[in-house]
């Protein structure tokens, strides 16, 4: 493929125009290709679709209202429906004013107010833009805020806030809960805010919304953390240190994440969570990083731990995505830099080493799940075409982990989203699949359905959606007669 070229390096800013349009469309014109004859099942999209509001602009993509994506192929064909999430941020925006804070945007508070519905779970309108998951037998819309939404998976109408029945407390959590499917188990923590934090990592048993915490670990400046992950034994929270103090967050009245600060000095700290007894031990590296999303984590013997994740060297990439910057910002705002590397944990020892295993930008990795927490070969993920120029995820890579190999597919001015993988039944290795991939089409300002071969990236079929859908986040594939999650 040519290179970035000026004149169209900015065409992603397409996919963050506001789609108000909500359509069901029972047949999309699949363009080029053929879907697989083995290809039944459903792709669930999330992310935010509203921006703009009659007193003003949201700050940041993660503000965006959510909206949720519906992509259903059987027999050859492809249909589409889109839907806004309807949570109590959404229909508070319906007259076009803010009422409850997002990441980056907050409405004007009194003190009073802010300092009663700091931590009560009043203040966030569960507005959940991230990821798709179920809980008990429900679908579910995720955030960091821990009040999942569900709704009808066939229809996309929200059903309402889900309820946890136990009395786990905490203010935050990750829209990345792990799966164990083999124990029918679903992990992820809670970050629960106070003159003692603590990071609370729980079980959720398949069917059931009653979690049970596994084990606590006390901090007294949190960390900013997207996900986390999991090894067969342990559950590995890796704190960067862009930090917070909780009582200067209570009394700032600044958006979420601008009470964050980042400290390099602190390092990087682990903290690992046996998953059989709840013992809570802690790493370190005197090395600065941040990141989104953890890609794996596997066991090497008891005590050691390979921890791979996509990192920055700074949290940058939070400011990188605030809309001012991204949208109006000089041609010079470019993507940060990041890779993909491989933390090794001594968790008898707490010692910390690392390597860079692809030195490639990329984000919103993905692997073939049946690999998690276990040895494997493979990552997925949105790249960056040309690092110094580009300024938004233009690609999508193949990353091997063991030769450290990237392939790519692009295409000038189409701006893809985060890859699903979907195995082909009787897979011949971890690649044997296909990734599913919502692209932004910013020369017709449409977007569409992009099939790939996940062994080489070679194109399948494309299927267009007559309206842009904007640039989202994360999705999962539920096939047509699911064996399990």
């Amino acid at each position: 493929m040519t290179g970035v070229r000026d004149d169209v390096s900015v065409g992603f800013h397409k996919g963050f125009d506001d789609q108000e349009n909500e359509v069901t469309i029972p047949s999309l014109e699949v363009e080029s290709g053929a879907l697989p004859a083995w290809l039944s099942g459903t792709l669930l999209r999330n992310g935010p679709a509203r921006f703009r509001l009659e007193n003003g602009t949201l700050n940041h993509w993660f503000d965006g209202l959510a909206m949720l994506h519906r992509f259903d192929m059987a027999d050859g064909c492809v249909s589409y429906t889109n839907r806004f999430l309807d949570t109590p941020a959404r229909r508070a925006v319906q007259d076009g004013k803010l009422r409850y804070s997002e990441f980056a945007t907050d409405p004007c508070r009194s003190l009073f107010r802010r300092i009663a519905q700091q931590f009560v779970g009043t203040r966030f309108g569960a507005n959940a833009n991230v990821t798709v998951g179920r809980i008990a037998d429900e679908f579910v819309a995720q955030t960091e805020v821990p009040m999942p939404v569900a709704f009808d998976k066939d229809t996309l109408d929200t059903i309402g806030v889900l309820g946890y029945e136990d009395r786990l407390k905490g203010q935050l959590t990750t829209a990345h809960p792990h799966y164990d499917r083999d124990q029918g188990l679903a992990y992820n923590y809670l970050l629960k805010f106070g003159a003692k934090s603590s990071y609370g990592v729980y079980e959720l048993p398949d069917g059931s919304r009653t979690r049970r915490l596994v084990g606590e670990a006390d901090v007294r400046k949190p960390s900013y953390m997207h996900s986390f992950a999991i090894s067969a034994k342990y559950a590995i929270l890796m704190e960067f240190p862009l930090v917070v103090s909780p009582l200067r967050m209570l009394l700032s009245g600044k958006p979420f994440i601008e009470n964050y600060r980042w400290e390099p000095e602190r390092g990087t700290r682990f903290s690992i969570v046996d998953l059989g007894t709840g013992a809570v031990t802690h790493a370190h590296t005197g090395e600065a990083w941040f990141g989104f999303h953890h890609v794996n984590a596997v066991d090497r013997g008891d005590d050691v731990i390979d921890l791979d994740i996509i990192v920055y060297p700074d949290a940058g990439v939070v400011q990188h995505f605030y809309l001012e910057s991204l949208l109006d910002g000089p041609n010079h705002n470019v993507f940060p830099a990041s890779e993909l590397r491989r933390f090794t944990i001594d968790v008898a020892t707490g010692a910390v080493t690392a390597r860079t295993l692809v030195d490639h930008a990329a984000d919103l990795p993905r692997i073939n799940y049946a690999y998690n927490t276990k040895p494997y070969r493979y990552v997925y993920a949105n790249g960056i075409a040309e690092r110094g120029r580009s300024m938004f995820p233009d690609t999508i890579v193949k990353f091997d982990v063991e030769s450290g190999g990237v392939k790519e597919w692009r295409h000038d001015n189409h701006f893809p989203g985060e890859p699903v993988f979907v195995a082909r039944p009787d897979a011949d290795g971890e690649d044997d699949g296909v990734l599913l991939n919502v692209v932004l089409d910013a020369n017709t300002e449409t977007s569409y359905l992009l099939l790939l071969d996940a062994r080489d990236l070679s194109e399948i079929a494309r299927a267009r959606v007559p309206q842009h859908v904007p640039l989202g986040f994360h999705g999962t594939y539920v096939p047509t007669a699911p064996t399990g999650r």
